[in-house]
């Protein structure tokens, strides 16, 4: 087992149950999933990026990513249609724990400037983050780097407003102002 996992069920869960005491346990809130994604507007231009950036993503997250397609073509973009403009990644159960863990504990401090995240998230119980370069994680080498990408993170909980996925980031050790 994790050691996230074992610290939310043995620390967590009954402090959000002494919390929301009129909640039945299967309605308290936790981590459901969590979906790294990155959009590639360059990767239209040079298609070495897309094989460069999947390796990437695929070492941080230890997982393969999906390749995403467009839906159709816009000529302002100049988008074809199945053509990849992003790669995404969902980690659930041990890889989400992991994942949680090392980013709240080795990345998080590694951005540049920073004194914690915001604590406004969408109001539907997910908290979303965008990171603008990915030379915060460690995994990743930076001689091998050919360009820096952003990427967005997604922490989907299973809670059903922003007051109660706060608390529950918290409790798990999530680095808030």
């Amino acid at each position: 087992m994790s050691r996230l996992k074992s610290k939310y069920l043995n620390e967590v869960l009954p402090e959000l149950k002494k919390k929301y005491p009129e909640k039945n346990i299967f309605e308290i809130a936790r981590l459901k999933k969590i979906v790294i994604s990155m959009g590639l507007n360059e990767a239209i231009k040079d298609k070495s990026l897309i094989a460069s950036h999947v390796k990437e993503l695929s070492m941080l997250s230890s997982q393969k990513p999906i390749i995403t397609m467009s839906k159709k073509a816009v000529s302002n973009f100049k988008i074809r249609e199945d053509q990849a403009v992003g790669l995404k990644v969902t980690l659930r159960k041990k890889r989400m724990y992991d994942f949680f863990d090392r980013f709240c504990n080795i990345v998080s401090p590694r951005i540049r400037d920073f004194r914690g995240f915001k604590t406004k998230a969408d109001k539907r119980g997910s908290y979303n983050i965008g990171l603008d370069d990915q030379q915060v994680f460690p995994e990743i080498n930076l001689d091998e780097l050919k360009r820096v990408q952003g990427m967005n993170i997604a922490f989907v909980t299973t809670a059903t407003n922003d007051e109660e996925c706060i608390e529950l980031l918290k409790l798990m050790g999530f680095p808030f102002k």
